[in-house]
């Protein structure tokens, strides 16, 4: 991995790292006052994890999990913050994907759509099958 490949990753572990902070940190001491929205964080934090490590490792069998988190991270994005928009009082504190991200200046909007371009750019070769 080279180039653009290296900086999606790079990006990718920076976002599941502060994922992970945030979720633990708003679980630990404030579950309580928006369960939902502390848990969408961790999940957000779980999927970023995953997504870089898939990024890093080769094969199709990860290549087809980069494919599914980013899938899903792209969806959990627009739907969560499409949600957050049109209901507020579902989120009353943020997660990673409220209003699309904004809190992590739309990042996690903008990155899976990046992740899915490279993912289609970059496919495994056939001697990659592993």
């Amino acid at each position: 991995m080279s180039g653009i490949g290296r900086v999606l990753v790079a990006v990718y572990g920076v976002l599941a790292l502060a994922a992970v902070g945030r979720s633990f940190v708003q679980i630990v001491s404030r579950f309580g006052e928006a369960p939902l929205a502390y848990t969408l964080s961790a999940l957000a934090a779980v999927v970023y994890v995953v997504a870089t490590v898939a990024l890093i490792r080769s094969g199709r069998g990860w290549y087809g999990v980069a494919w599914a988190t980013i899938v899903f991270e792209f969806t959990g994005v627009v739907v969560v913050g499409t949600l957050s928009i049109v209901y507020p009082g579902l989120f009353p504190h943020d997660t990673v994907w409220s209003w699309f991200g904004r809190g992590y200046l739309f990042i996690p909007l903008v990155l899976p759509v990046l992740g899915m371009w490279w993912l289609a750019k970059h496919r495994p070769r056939e001697a990659d099958a592993a």
